[in-house]
Protein backbone atom coordinates (compact mmCIF):
# COMPACT_ATOMS: atom_id res chain seq x y z
CA UNK A 1 0.00 0.00 0.00
CA UNK A 2 1.53 3.20 -1.45
CA UNK A 3 2.46 5.72 1.80
CA UNK A 4 0.62 9.36 1.58
CA UNK A 5 2.70 11.54 0.46
CA UNK A 6 0.49 14.43 0.29
CA UNK A 7 2.59 17.52 -0.86
CA UNK A 8 3.71 15.67 -4.02
CA UNK A 9 0.78 17.79 -5.84
CA UNK A 10 0.57 21.19 -8.02
CA UNK A 11 3.35 22.00 -10.73
CA UNK A 12 7.18 20.91 -10.21
CA UNK A 13 10.12 22.49 -12.25
CA UNK A 14 11.99 20.13 -14.24
CA UNK A 15 15.07 22.20 -13.91
CA UNK A 16 17.94 23.09 -16.65
CA UNK A 17 21.38 22.84 -15.39
CA UNK A 18 22.95 25.76 -16.18
CA UNK A 19 26.71 25.72 -17.87
CA UNK A 20 29.78 28.41 -18.39
CA UNK A 21 31.25 28.04 -21.91
CA UNK A 22 33.89 25.84 -20.57
CA UNK A 23 31.25 23.20 -20.07
CA UNK A 24 31.39 23.80 -16.02
CA UNK A 25 28.30 24.10 -13.52
CA UNK A 26 27.79 27.97 -13.51
CA UNK A 27 26.99 27.87 -9.28
CA UNK A 28 25.90 31.09 -9.20
CA UNK A 29 23.39 31.05 -12.24
CA UNK A 30 22.61 27.63 -10.76
CA UNK A 31 21.77 29.09 -7.47
CA UNK A 32 19.72 32.54 -8.91
CA UNK A 33 17.65 30.68 -11.25
CA UNK A 34 16.53 28.11 -7.88
CA UNK A 35 15.81 30.85 -6.48
CA UNK A 36 13.77 32.37 -9.11
CA UNK A 37 11.40 29.13 -9.24
CA UNK A 38 10.87 29.88 -5.69
CA UNK A 39 10.06 33.23 -5.69
CA UNK A 40 7.90 32.44 -8.95
CA UNK A 41 5.74 29.96 -6.88
CA UNK A 42 7.15 26.67 -7.40
CA UNK A 43 7.30 24.60 -4.66
CA UNK A 44 8.58 21.73 -6.26
CA UNK A 45 12.33 21.13 -8.00
CA UNK A 46 13.88 18.42 -9.84
CA UNK A 47 17.28 18.63 -10.43
CA UNK A 48 19.00 16.49 -12.75
CA UNK A 49 16.30 14.90 -14.61
CA UNK A 50 16.19 14.91 -18.47
CA UNK A 51 16.24 18.40 -18.87
CA UNK A 52 19.47 19.53 -16.61
CA UNK A 53 21.23 16.75 -18.96
CA UNK A 54 21.93 14.63 -16.33
CA UNK A 55 23.45 12.13 -18.53
CA UNK A 56 25.95 14.41 -19.05
CA UNK A 57 27.12 14.52 -15.56
CA UNK A 58 29.50 13.24 -12.94
CA UNK A 59 28.12 12.02 -9.87
CA UNK A 60 30.13 14.78 -8.23
CA UNK A 61 27.95 17.09 -9.96
CA UNK A 62 25.06 16.25 -10.06
CA UNK A 63 25.34 15.77 -6.61
CA UNK A 64 26.57 19.06 -6.57
CA UNK A 65 23.09 20.23 -8.08
CA UNK A 66 21.38 18.42 -5.86
CA UNK A 67 22.81 19.86 -3.00
CA UNK A 68 22.22 23.09 -4.56
CA UNK A 69 18.92 22.86 -4.75
CA UNK A 70 18.25 21.56 -1.07
CA UNK A 71 20.13 24.64 0.27
CA UNK A 72 18.49 27.16 -1.46
CA UNK A 73 15.21 25.94 -1.18
CA UNK A 74 15.76 25.62 2.65
CA UNK A 75 12.08 24.84 3.43
CA UNK A 76 10.50 26.78 0.82
CA UNK A 77 10.41 24.17 -1.64
CA UNK A 78 10.70 20.37 -1.81
CA UNK A 79 13.33 18.90 -4.09
CA UNK A 80 12.51 15.33 -6.17
CA UNK A 81 16.49 14.27 -7.24
CA UNK A 82 17.07 12.63 -10.82
CA UNK A 83 18.70 9.59 -9.14
CA UNK A 84 18.22 7.05 -12.26
CA UNK A 85 20.40 4.98 -14.16
CA UNK A 86 20.12 2.04 -16.91
CA UNK A 87 22.38 -0.02 -13.69
CA UNK A 88 20.17 -0.88 -10.81
CA UNK A 89 23.32 -0.89 -8.89
CA UNK A 90 24.38 2.79 -9.85
CA UNK A 91 20.72 4.15 -9.22
CA UNK A 92 20.10 2.73 -5.61
CA UNK A 93 23.98 4.43 -5.14
CA UNK A 94 22.63 7.29 -6.55
CA UNK A 95 19.26 7.27 -4.52
CA UNK A 96 21.38 7.03 -1.09
CA UNK A 97 23.37 9.65 -2.02
CA UNK A 98 20.42 12.49 -2.46
CA UNK A 99 18.97 10.90 0.43
CA UNK A 100 21.86 11.60 2.40
CA UNK A 101 21.64 15.24 0.37
CA UNK A 102 18.54 16.38 2.08
CA UNK A 103 16.37 15.10 -1.10
CA UNK A 104 12.79 14.89 -0.27
CA UNK A 105 12.15 12.47 -2.85
CA UNK A 106 13.84 10.66 -5.84
CA UNK A 107 12.86 10.45 -9.21
CA UNK A 108 13.85 7.59 -10.98
CA UNK A 109 13.43 6.69 -14.99
CA UNK A 110 13.08 3.40 -16.55
CA UNK A 111 16.40 2.29 -17.58
CA UNK A 112 17.53 3.29 -20.67
CA UNK A 113 19.48 1.05 -23.92
CA UNK A 114 18.91 -2.23 -21.54
CA UNK A 115 15.26 -2.82 -22.89
CA UNK A 116 14.08 -4.37 -19.68
CA UNK A 117 10.82 -6.92 -19.83
CA UNK A 118 8.17 -5.57 -17.28
CA UNK A 119 9.49 -8.40 -15.13
CA UNK A 120 13.09 -6.21 -15.12
CA UNK A 121 11.33 -2.97 -14.77
CA UNK A 122 9.35 -4.37 -11.69
CA UNK A 123 12.35 -5.58 -9.88
CA UNK A 124 14.50 -2.44 -10.84
CA UNK A 125 12.05 -0.33 -9.26
CA UNK A 126 11.44 -2.43 -6.43
CA UNK A 127 15.16 -2.42 -5.47
CA UNK A 128 15.88 1.03 -5.88
CA UNK A 129 12.93 1.78 -3.53
CA UNK A 130 13.59 -0.89 -1.12
CA UNK A 131 17.32 0.26 -0.95
CA UNK A 132 16.29 3.76 0.80
CA UNK A 133 12.56 2.77 2.35
CA UNK A 134 12.14 6.12 4.03
CA UNK A 135 12.39 8.11 1.19
CA UNK A 136 9.37 8.64 -1.38
CA UNK A 137 10.38 7.58 -5.12
CA UNK A 138 8.65 8.42 -8.03
CA UNK A 139 8.85 6.40 -10.83
CA UNK A 140 9.08 7.48 -14.51
CA UNK A 141 7.88 6.45 -17.90
CA UNK A 142 9.82 8.13 -20.73
CA UNK A 143 9.52 5.50 -23.48
CA UNK A 144 10.59 8.32 -25.90
CA UNK A 145 13.88 8.59 -24.11
CA UNK A 146 14.59 5.00 -22.84
CA UNK A 147 12.69 2.57 -25.99
CA UNK A 148 10.66 0.89 -23.34
CA UNK A 149 7.54 0.98 -22.01
CA UNK A 150 6.48 0.86 -17.83
CA UNK A 151 3.16 -0.86 -18.63
CA UNK A 152 -0.15 0.03 -16.61
CA UNK A 153 -0.10 -3.15 -14.76
CA UNK A 154 3.58 -2.74 -13.99
CA UNK A 155 3.20 0.55 -12.13
CA UNK A 156 0.47 -0.55 -10.48
CA UNK A 157 1.72 -3.40 -9.00
CA UNK A 158 4.77 -1.20 -7.69
CA UNK A 159 2.25 1.09 -5.94
CA UNK A 160 0.55 -2.09 -4.77
CA UNK A 161 3.54 -3.62 -3.43
CA UNK A 162 5.99 -1.03 -1.66
CA UNK A 163 5.56 1.04 -0.20
CA UNK A 164 7.52 4.33 -0.62
CA UNK A 165 6.88 4.20 -4.61
CA UNK A 166 4.36 6.93 -4.01
CA UNK A 167 3.47 8.26 -7.36
CA UNK A 168 4.31 7.98 -11.18
CA UNK A 169 5.78 10.90 -13.83
CA UNK A 170 3.66 9.51 -17.39
CA UNK A 171 5.53 10.97 -20.30
CA UNK A 172 4.51 8.22 -22.36
CA UNK A 173 1.93 10.15 -23.98
CA UNK A 174 -0.56 7.12 -24.00
CA UNK A 175 -4.13 8.39 -22.64
CA UNK A 176 -5.57 5.19 -22.34
CA UNK A 177 -2.53 3.85 -20.32
CA UNK A 178 -2.91 7.18 -18.03
CA UNK A 179 -6.41 6.36 -17.50
CA UNK A 180 -5.68 2.89 -16.17
CA UNK A 181 -3.84 3.98 -13.73
CA UNK A 182 -5.47 6.80 -12.47
CA UNK A 183 -8.25 4.09 -12.43
CA UNK A 184 -6.95 1.24 -10.51
CA UNK A 185 -4.28 3.28 -8.28
CA UNK A 186 -4.46 2.28 -4.60
CA UNK A 187 -5.11 5.67 -2.10
CA UNK A 188 -2.31 8.05 -2.09
CA UNK A 189 -0.63 7.11 -5.17
CA UNK A 190 -0.06 9.96 -7.53
CA UNK A 191 -0.22 10.46 -11.26
CA UNK A 192 2.20 13.65 -12.61
CA UNK A 193 2.15 14.60 -16.32
CA UNK A 194 5.32 14.47 -17.92
CA UNK A 195 4.21 15.89 -20.79
CA UNK A 196 3.46 20.00 -21.00
CA UNK A 197 1.03 20.18 -23.10
CA UNK A 198 -1.10 17.09 -21.77
CA UNK A 199 -1.28 18.44 -18.27
CA UNK A 200 -4.41 19.66 -18.38
CA UNK A 201 -6.46 16.36 -20.08
CA UNK A 202 -4.47 14.25 -17.63
CA UNK A 203 -6.07 16.63 -14.77
CA UNK A 204 -9.38 16.60 -15.88
CA UNK A 205 -8.72 12.93 -15.75
CA UNK A 206 -7.85 13.16 -12.28
CA UNK A 207 -4.03 13.36 -12.25
CA UNK A 208 -2.38 14.96 -9.56
CA UNK A 209 0.68 17.52 -11.25
CA UNK A 210 2.78 18.12 -13.45
CA UNK A 211 7.00 18.06 -13.78
CA UNK A 212 7.69 21.13 -16.15
CA UNK A 213 9.74 22.05 -18.85
CA UNK A 214 7.88 25.17 -19.51
CA UNK A 215 7.95 26.08 -15.80
CA UNK A 216 11.99 27.06 -16.60
CA UNK A 217 10.73 29.99 -18.34
CA UNK A 218 7.40 30.37 -16.87
CA UNK A 219 7.09 29.04 -13.53
CA UNK A 220 4.48 31.22 -12.19
CA UNK A 221 2.03 30.64 -15.33
CA UNK A 222 2.32 27.07 -15.39
CA UNK A 223 1.85 26.83 -11.56
CA UNK A 224 -1.04 28.65 -11.99
CA UNK A 225 -2.35 26.72 -14.32
CA UNK A 226 -1.84 23.67 -12.45
CA UNK A 227 -3.43 24.79 -9.45
CA UNK A 228 -6.48 26.45 -11.55
CA UNK A 229 -6.75 22.89 -12.72
CA UNK A 230 -6.47 20.87 -9.64
CA UNK A 231 -9.45 23.38 -7.99
CA UNK A 232 -11.67 22.71 -10.60
CA UNK A 233 -11.47 26.04 -12.19
CA UNK A 234 -11.63 24.54 -15.76
CA UNK A 235 -12.57 27.67 -17.89
CA UNK A 236 -9.86 29.90 -16.56
CA UNK A 237 -7.21 26.62 -16.67
CA UNK A 238 -8.62 26.08 -20.36
CA UNK A 239 -7.52 29.79 -21.37
CA UNK A 240 -4.21 29.44 -19.90
CA UNK A 241 -3.16 26.32 -21.14
CA UNK A 242 -4.13 27.82 -24.84
CA UNK A 243 -2.01 30.82 -24.32
CA UNK A 244 0.95 28.93 -23.31
CA UNK A 245 0.47 26.06 -25.71
CA UNK A 246 3.15 27.78 -27.76
CA UNK A 247 5.78 27.87 -25.37
CA UNK A 248 5.09 24.08 -24.49
CA UNK A 249 5.25 23.55 -28.29
CA UNK A 250 8.33 25.41 -29.10
CA UNK A 251 10.20 23.69 -26.03
CA UNK A 252 10.55 20.79 -27.86
CA UNK A 253 10.87 21.69 -32.23
CA UNK A 254 14.72 20.65 -31.19
CA UNK A 255 16.05 18.39 -28.82
CA UNK A 256 15.09 19.68 -25.22
CA UNK A 257 16.56 21.40 -23.09
CA UNK A 258 18.12 23.32 -26.10
CA UNK A 259 15.25 25.39 -26.76
CA UNK A 260 14.18 26.06 -23.44
CA UNK A 261 18.11 26.70 -22.93
CA UNK A 262 17.80 29.64 -25.86
CA UNK A 263 14.76 31.21 -24.18
CA UNK A 264 16.34 31.27 -20.57
CA UNK A 265 19.21 33.06 -22.36
CA UNK A 266 16.79 35.34 -24.39
CA UNK A 267 15.05 36.03 -20.67
CA UNK A 268 18.73 36.98 -19.38
CA UNK A 269 19.06 33.83 -16.36
CA UNK A 270 21.12 32.12 -17.99
CA UNK A 271 23.81 31.89 -20.85
CA UNK A 272 22.81 29.37 -23.96
CA UNK A 273 25.67 26.45 -23.33
CA UNK A 274 24.58 22.40 -23.06
CA UNK A 275 26.71 19.67 -23.22
CA UNK A 276 28.46 17.65 -26.35
CA UNK A 277 26.14 16.28 -27.65
CA UNK A 278 23.73 18.69 -27.33
CA UNK A 279 24.44 21.56 -29.35
CA UNK A 280 22.74 25.36 -29.49
CA UNK A 281 19.53 25.47 -31.44
CA UNK A 282 19.71 26.94 -34.75
CA UNK A 283 19.29 30.66 -35.28
CA UNK A 284 15.71 30.02 -37.45
CA UNK A 285 14.76 27.74 -34.05
CA UNK A 286 15.98 30.79 -31.70
CA UNK A 287 13.81 33.02 -33.89
CA UNK A 288 10.67 31.40 -33.51
CA UNK A 289 11.68 30.65 -29.38
CA UNK A 290 11.87 34.42 -29.20
CA UNK A 291 8.77 34.79 -30.94
CA UNK A 292 6.66 32.54 -28.99
CA UNK A 293 8.21 34.17 -25.77
CA UNK A 294 6.75 37.51 -26.68
CA UNK A 295 3.75 36.16 -27.49
CA UNK A 296 3.27 34.95 -24.23
CA UNK A 297 4.30 37.59 -22.37
CA UNK A 298 8.02 36.86 -20.63
CA UNK A 299 10.14 39.17 -23.26
CA UNK A 300 9.00 42.34 -24.67
CA UNK A 301 9.14 43.09 -28.36
CA UNK A 302 11.90 45.82 -27.86
CA UNK A 303 14.07 43.72 -26.36
CA UNK A 304 17.84 43.46 -27.32
CA UNK A 305 18.39 40.53 -24.97
CA UNK A 306 20.19 37.77 -27.12
CA UNK A 307 21.73 34.32 -26.28
CA UNK A 308 25.06 34.90 -25.21
CA UNK A 309 27.21 31.80 -25.41
CA UNK A 310 29.95 33.50 -24.29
Amino acid sequence: MTKPTTWLRGCATALVTPFRKDGSIDEQRLKDFVEFQIQSGIRLLVPCGTTGESVTMTEEEDQFVIKTAVEIASGRARVIAGTGSNSTASAIAYSKKARELGADAVLVVAPYYNKPTQEGLYAHFRAVAESVNDLPVVIYNVPGRTSSNISAQTTLQLARDVENIVGVKEASGNLSQIMEIIRDRPQGFNVISGDDSLTLALLALGGDGLISVASNEAPGQMSELVDLALAGNWDEARELHYRLLPLMEVNFIESSPGPPKAALALMGLIEENLRLPLVPVTEKTRARVREVLIEVGLLRETSHASASRN
